[in-house]
């Protein structure tokens, strides 16, 4: 990430910041596959930004400490929803039976219809996986907890930017006890049998 947040352009990946990348893409998508295969409700989740003059004091607060700006008129908006960065990789594009969902929060429920759309289809169980597991997947889980929902991570087929950081959120998520945390391969064995 560059000092605005942004991966960078030059040779620019998808999920650049991301350690082990190609290990977290390759689980992610055989999970979505699985999902795909047992017919299981799928939704994917974009972070976007505002243009940082729509941006409220929260959000240019959040994104002044990221970026390591001295005022809040130095901020950029890192992931604007048209932005390379923001798009789902190929392998994670929605199909027809499936929808991708812009949040500007950390947690996927907050401002967001998911919850409406899951409780409307009586769901009470959510695999979540993706990145990053400190900044979006662990206020998520914790966030569908709080809301009643029995929340799992597969967590091998989750990426991380900061790798410790990653770690107290999976050790913080094992020590609440309202989540479970699973492999890919445990999960895909799940829906097999199911």
């Amino acid at each position: 990430m560059d000092r605005h947040g942004i991966p960078p352009t030059s040779g620019y990946r998808h999920l650049g910041q991301i350690s082990e990348r190609d290990r977290v893409i390759r689980r992610a998508v055989e999970v979505v596959q699985a999902a795909r295969a047992a017919e299981v409700r799928t939704f994917f989740l974009r972070h976007v930004t505002l243009p940082p003059e729509l941006m409220g004091v929260s959000q240019l607060r959040m994104w002044r400490g990221w970026q390591r700006a001295e005022r809040a008129a130095e901020v950029v908006s890192p992931f604007p929803p048209d932005a390379a960065q923001t798009q789902l990789i190929p392998e994670m594009r929605p199909t027809s039976r499936e929808a991708a969902i812009d949040k500007i929060t950390m947690s996927a429920f907050e401002g967001t219809w998911l919850d409406i759309v899951l409780r409307d289809c009586g769901i009470t169980t959510v695999a979540v996986i993706g990145v990053a597991i400190e900044i979006g997947i662990e206020p998520t889980i914790r966030h569908a907890a709080d809301l009643g929902y029995l929340p799992v991570v597969v967590t091998d087929a989750c990426g991380s930017g900061d790798r410790e950081a990653a770690e107290r959120s999976l050790a913080t998520l094992r020590f609440a006890g309202d989540a479970l945390l699973t492999s890919a391969e445990e999960f895909r064995s799940v829906l097999a049998s199911g």
